[in-house]
């Protein structure tokens, strides 16, 4: 398969694609992401793209079950009660350090929110991953790693995918509502031959693991820890994550970045692409009640 870009790019490093659900607008929906170094949530509407500055960092955003938005910034979290955002409220920071800041995240299936940091140096062991709780109280609940990327859950939310980028594993854990993430375990190691690393990742309605590869220009599709479909991501090599939209969710939106590439190459870099892969994806599970 082979993905197109839906509009010329609006991001420098765009990120976090999630379709924003039908029952908190008035429309059948729509696609957010982030330019995440930018510090700013975009809005894609065809080839009109709103842009709202939310802080140094926009590493992540999630729907509020009660309507609203959660967003991770830099060292903490911000939290709307409406969807344009007006009223965004940063919270206090979590942590000093400057030279750490959040990546990417997600939500489990009891609503509460998962979300991994890293260096900015990117160095071995300089990552975490924070569990806010629906209450509002954050802490880490997983240390030493590098890059924390994408986090998923299995349709029947037993099972999570959780990728630490230089690894080049998708990592899979047991979850329930009272222990959380356990059993952390190898689920799928890139082997020599595939270019790139494990990024942002989604799940579809089979259970397939939908995984962007970082320097690979192309999205995987894993099922019972085998490669069943490659999506190609043509003239971009950083595709940065994955998600699904539109009608019935049937649509792969996929982001890349011009991260490390050098200036006047791959002018696609940037984009989000789409491609209909014949089956439709989870829908973005929202933080809170």
């Amino acid at each position: 398969m082979r993905a197109e870009p839906i509009a010329k790019p609006h991001a420098f490093h765009a990120e976090g694609p999630v379709w924003w659900p039908e029952w908190s607008l008035e429309g059948p929906g729509e696609l957010r992401y982030v330019d995440m170094m930018a510090g700013d949530v975009l809005i894609a509407r065809g080839e009109d793209v709103e842009r709202i500055h939310v802080g140094t960092v926009a590493a992540a955003i999630r729907p509020r079950g009660a309507g609203g938005a959660l967003v991770a910034v830099e060292r903490g979290f911000a939290l709307s009660q409406s969807n344009d955002l007006s009223d965004l409220q940063v919270m206090q920071p979590i942590w000093d350090d400057p030279s750490v800041r959040f990546n990417d995240g997600g939500c489990d299936p009891m609503g509460n929110f998962y979300c991994g940091t890293m260096a900015y140096d990117q160095h071995q062991g300089g990552g975490s991953l924070y569990l806010l709780s629906v209450e509002g109280m954050a802490k880490p609940v997983l240390h030493d790693l590098t890059i924390a990327n994408g986090i998923g859950w299995s349709p029947d939310g037993t099972t999570a995918y959780f990728n630490d980028t230089p690894t080049r594993t998708i990592w899979a854990f047991d979850w329930e509502p009272k222990t959380g993430l356990t059993e952390r375990r190898p689920w799928v190691h890139l082997p020599d031959d595939v270019a790139g690393s494990p990024d942002g990742l989604w799940v579809d309605q089979e259970g397939g693991v939908w995984v962007a590869l970082y320097g690979g220009s192309a999205v995987h599709r894993y099922v019972n820890r085998e490669l069943s479909e490659v999506v190609e991501v043509p003239g971009v090599t950083n595709v940065t994550a994955c998600t699904f939209g539109g009608d019935m969710l049937q649509t792969l939106y996929i982001t890349t970045t011009r991260e490390n590439v050098p200036q006047g190459e791959q002018p696609l870099a940037g984009a989000v692409f789409a491609v209909e892969p014949g089956v439709g994806g989870l829908p973005v599970a929202p933080f809170g009640a």
